[in-house]
């Protein structure tokens, strides 16, 4: 419990920095949805000259990364709450609706305040049509043209992706072999794959197709195949997937076929990497997982406040006062959340 609580902390610390940094012009900007090979190598000459931004650069490339090592911690906890955990089976309708009702408990505080925030602020987003709220609440959003623009604020995506996720996880998944996982795995990547940079030159359709569980299949598919098969090792033997890892993240984010295997590598080395850590660093990473649900949902807010402070030069300067204040508004959030009705499974 205790070391996927650090991983839910690692990984939320990457996505608030990366829905940062990614936004200020001067930063090498992510692969996340599409492919272009210019971006790695513009990430290389910057680690090549070192300077005072290197921190932003990596984040803004990296950070992202943070959303498949949530997916894997998903699929890893629907195995043990509901294969290994809890006696008979779960009715379809009754799962999907609970999940569904577990999200929009969270997503609703975050959604208003930012639309909140966003309507107050003179260059905010007001593109808050009846269709685009009602897509949004009901999760929906995601199959629709342009996601890019109209999921705001950005990082909600991934409440639809999630959603899809568990109605894909309880209608085919749910105690069934692991080779129905392996197929849905290698379903989705055929999927991707075959949108190479040469066959859709602008990534409009990968792009459409990986904002919607398609493109988080692979993790949250290792998260369930660790829970049901996954072995212990030795320090050692963490030590080398880490390192292993690494190189692999690296390496594979320079060509599109490997790039699209990158997030299992993610997953692998932030495991591993979790699994090495001093007690202190776990438990500090343990204190962010506590706080990471409403991490995600306040982070969006804080930033269409505070980032015109790094737009105006003081870059690291806004960042402190960023995560500062993401940090105090989750806290209240979470605080909040205890005055909203807690949805019940009816088995």
């Amino acid at each position: 419990m205790a070391q996927s609580k650090a991983l839910r902390g690692i990984a939320i610390l990457g996505i608030i920095l990366h829905n940062y940094c990614h936004f200020l012009g001067f930063a090498v900007k992510e692969n996340e949805y599409t492919f272009t090979a210019d971006k790695p190598q513009q990430l290389l000459s910057k680690v090549m000259a070192i300077d005072s931004n290197l921190f932003v650069h990596f984040f803004s490339f990296f950070g992202h990364y943070g959303v498949p090592v949530f997916l894997f911690i998903s699929g890893f906890g629907l195995v043990y709450k509901y294969e290994q955990h809890t006696p008979g089976r779960v009715r379809t309708l009754p799962f999907v609706g609970f999940h569904y009702a577990k999200l929009l408990r969270l997503m609703f505080l975050g959604y208003i305040g930012f639309a909140l925030v966003s309507y107050l602020h003179p260059h905010g987003y007001h593109g808050y049509t009846t269709g685009r709220v009602v897509a949004q609440l009901f999760m929906y959003i995601n199959l629709l043209p342009d996601p890019d623009h109209i999921i705001k604020p950005g990082p909600y995506w991934f409440f639809g992706l999630m959603l899809q996720l568990y109605i894909v996880y309880r209608i085919s998944i749910y105690r069934r072999s692991s080779w129905w996982v392996a197929g849905w795995i290698a379903a989705c990547w055929i999927a991707q794959a075959i949108f190479t940079p040469t066959v859709d030159p602008d990534g409009e359709t990968l792009n459409r197709i990986r904002y919607n569980f398609i493109g988080g299949m692979l993790p949250f598919g290792a998260g369930v195949l660790y829970a049901r098969h996954g072995q212990c090792l030795q320090p050692s033997g963490y030590a080398l997937v880490a390192v292993v890892s690494a190189v692999a993240v690296v390496a594979g984010s320079f060509w599109f076929q490997s790039w699209l295997w990158v997030p299992l590598f993610v997953v692998t080395g932030a495991v591993a990497t979790v699994k090495l850590l001093p007690t202190r660093v776990v438990n500090a990473c343990v204190w962010f997982g506590a706080i990471s649900s409403a991490l995600f949902v306040a982070h969006p807010i804080t930033r269409e406040i505070i980032i015109r402070m790094s737009y105006r030069g003081y870059i690291y300067s806004g960042i402190v006062i960023y995560l500062v204040a993401s940090v105090l508004l989750a806290w209240l959030f979470k605080w909040l959340f205890r005055y909203l009705p807690k949805p019940k499974l009816r088995v």
